[in-house]
């Protein structure tokens, strides 16, 4: 006979009590084995969301998600390794050069990545518009690049893949927005790593998953928390997500940025936070008397990240794709370009077939928006705004419907919106 059955469960958290510890084992095991019905589940996820978690249940309840699946082993790469992890954003494109700056700087960065869905990017999509370029590693291939590069960028594959399943029920139960739950999938995934630390850049804004600073903060609170229960050192930056980083937003448009940035230019936003994340994470590495700005002025950097496409497969010779349709916005009047509304660019870049609607879909690589003006930039009368790329004609209507009302021009009589900083403030 079961020690445990999903309707106790169900109605204890119902009712505001907290989950046993062994319950809770019992519980993801069953589901994971399809024991526990969807409909069984999608009701504890309800409770869960209405009733909350404590600090334990949450530990607990990640260290379970964590234990569907297997853990990457690292002990014998010769190097510090460190994790990194963004709640999603628009145009972050963060990932490309960070992995490689840190790389160069000494440590070893696996980074677990995944596709993107609806209007969120997909470091995974960004990297397989490169020709060639797999992420499909297995753990020895993980290793032994880590020990000779210092950087992979791979699919997640059988890392806690009781979290694929319970995300893909919260996104149809209106539960995606549980702290706790929220806290659990990210960092079961993470931990489920091997790191020996992890740097979390938790989003603020229109853009970002949290809308508002108090929900981030317990966010990133909750993360560092698990992080600590788990015996691996953890960092939470909050940062800015209300207007898009950099001045791309796509696939392989948002790769020809992250090269950019590597060869030592790019925009100032997506440096900026490139070597700030670097610095956490070679501080945690015990590496913190290294210089990561310095990788992107002498190039060592750029060197990483080519050992690394080339040792996927990728080929960075072959030209990266473009959409073959293109609309320009322009200018009606000059003045000063005002905010730029995040999520209204994401939209924009989803509906012209950068981003997909449903899980397999097809992406177009060569789709997205690249951004002329940023906030607090001159504006001349007529002067391109944003251009919008893709291979189908018949979605730059739709996209440009998106964009419509997501932007101002301000002129001499307005007032420009206060300036927000790029990075708010980090966990003590």
């Amino acid at each position: 006979m079961e020690p445990f059955d999903a309707p106790t469960l169900i109605a204890t958290k119902r009712d505001g009590h907290r989950l046993p510890d062994a319950g809770i084992d019992w519980l993801i095991a069953a589901y994971t084995a399809g024991t526990v019905a969807e409909e069984q589940m999608a009701a504890l996820l309800m409770a869960i969301y209405l009733r909350g978690m404590d600090e334990q249940e949450n530990a607990r309840w990640t260290t379970a998600v964590m234990a569907s699946g297997g853990r990457l082993d690292f002990s014998e790469v010769p190097r510090p390794t460190i994790g990194k992890h963004s709640t999603g954003g628009v145009g972050d494109k963060i990932t490309l050069p960070l992995v490689a700056v840190v790389a160069a700087c000494g440590a070893a960065v696996p980074s677990a990545s995944g596709r993107g869905l609806g209007h969120t990017g997909g470091t995974l999509d960004k990297m397989e518009s490169i020709r060639g370029f797999t992420p499909v590693l297995s753990g020895t291939q993980i290793r032994d690049q880590l020990t000779e590069v210092g950087a992979a960028i791979f699919a997640a594959g059988q890392l806690a893949p009781a979290d694929v399943r319970l995300y893909a029920l919260r996104d149809v139960t209106g539960t995606v927005e549980s702290l706790p739950l929220v806290a659990g999938s990210v960092m079961s995934k993470k931990l489920a790593e091997g790191t020996d630390g992890l740097v979390l850049d938790v989003k603020v804004g229109s853009g970002a998953f949290m809308k508002n600073l108090a929900d981030a903060r317990e966010l990133a609170r909750r993360m560092v928390a698990l992080g600590a229960a788990h015996g691996v050192p953890t960092r939470a930056l909050l940062t800015d997500m209300s207007t898009p980083l950099g001045c791309t937003v796509g696939n392989a448009i948002e790769v020809t940025e992250a090269l950019e940035v590597l060869a030592g230019g790019g925009p100032a936003d997506v440096v900026a936070l490139t070597v700030r994340l670097a610095q956490e994470m070679l501080t945690l590495a015990g590496l913190d008397d290294r210089d990561p700005a310095a990788t992107l002025r002498d190039g060592t950097a750029m060197d990483r990240f080519t050992a690394m496409v080339a040792a996927q497969g990728g080929d960075l010779s072959v030209p990266l794709p473009v959409g073959t349709c293109t609309e320009t916005v322009t200018a009606e009047g000059g003045g000063v370009m005002g905010d730029i509304d995040a999520m209204a660019v994401a939209r924009t870049a989803w509906r012209l077939g950068a981003g997909r609607s449903r899980p397999g879909e097809r992406v177009q690589h060569g789709a997205g928006v690249r951004i002329h003006r940023r906030p607090g930039e001159p504006v001349a009368p007529g002067a391109p705004l944003f251009t919008l790329y893709t291979d189908t004609a018949d979605r730059i209507g739709p996209a440009l419907a998106e964009l419509d009302g997501g932007y101002r021009v301000l002129g001499p009589g307005d007032t420009p919106a206060p300036s927000r900083p790029l990075i708010i403030e980090a966990t003590p």
